[in-house]
């Protein structure tokens, strides 16, 4: 087993992906890279071939859940990032989440600040949402208290300040499947909850190590258009909030959807 693999999760034919794929083969540490899809294509697998990256095919209909579950299972090393087709990450990613792995053996999940990129824009400068979702991580950046249930938790309470592709898990540490929620859009965020209860470190570096894309076809976008993030964000808050306190919380929380705009 190795340290740790990106496990880019393809779906369709994405302009991005061979993007993601160079600022994968560009990382300063060793790392494995594999490619996961269940809408295998010629494409795909033209990149695949060109970057020498072992492709594995899931049968059955497309599912974000069961893509993701199967990304992570396929995956043979210690921590896993899901990699996600549109984004891409610096080159010392890597680097410092096996730095932190060692510094921190207990560490089950990793994250770090991140860019969002635009079509052909980057976002270098933080907007009121990026400034509240970097002071609701501040919790996991000290190790006096991310080891602790309820700190981490605290992070979560006022919406999911982490992005999930620039999450590492921790395989040793954490069951199979890892990914067991109810929910398709916050499914990361019930599953950061769910992981929370359990014993170890959320580790945040506050430095970003990902470039997050939102573009018009991102399924992010999408579902803000027909609700489901209203809907299951709500269902999300009314675990930690009474009533009045979901309707308020929800009230500033749809401010963020402009960020897809």
């Amino acid at each position: 087993m190795t340290g740790h693999t990106f496990a880019i999760c393809a779906y369709g034919d994405s302009p991005f992906l061979e993007n993601c794929i160079r600022s994968l083969k560009a990382q300063t540490a060793e790392t494995d890279i594999i490619l996961c899809t269940s809408t295998p294509s010629p494409y795909i697998e033209m990149l695949a071939a060109k970057y020498e990256i072992p492709v594995f095919v899931r049968d059955g209909k497309s599912d974000i859940q069961d893509d993701w579950n199967f990304a992570y299972e396929k995956a043979d090393s210690r921590f896993v990032t899901i990699a996600h087709q549109d984004d891409m990450y610096a080159r010392d990613y890597a680097k410092t989440l096996l730095e932190m792995a060692e510094k921190y053996p207990d560490m089950t999940v990793f994250t770090s600040d991140y860019v969002t990129v635009k079509e052909r824009t980057m976002k270098k400068h933080k907007g009121s949402v990026e400034w509240i979702k970097t002071i609701l991580r501040l919790p996991l950046r000290n190790p006096r208290w991310n080891g602790i249930s309820q700190v981490k938790k605290a992070a979560l309470i006022f919406g999911n300040p982490i992005c999930c592709s620039a999450c590492s898990y921790n395989k040793e540490q954490l069951k199979s499947p890892l990914f067991d929620s109810p929910f398709r859009y916050v499914l990361d965020w019930d599953t950061l909850w769910k992981l929370a209860g359990k014993k170890g470190r959320f580790i945040c570096v506050e430095r970003p190590l990902i470039y997050y894309r939102v573009h018009g076809g991102a399924t992010t976008k999408k579902w803000i258009g027909d609700n489901r993030r209203m809907e299951e964000e709500l269902a999300m808050f009314r675990k930690f909030w009474p009533e009045p306190a979901v309707q308020l919380l929800e009230h500033f929380y749809k401010k963020a959807y402009k960020a897809y705009d």
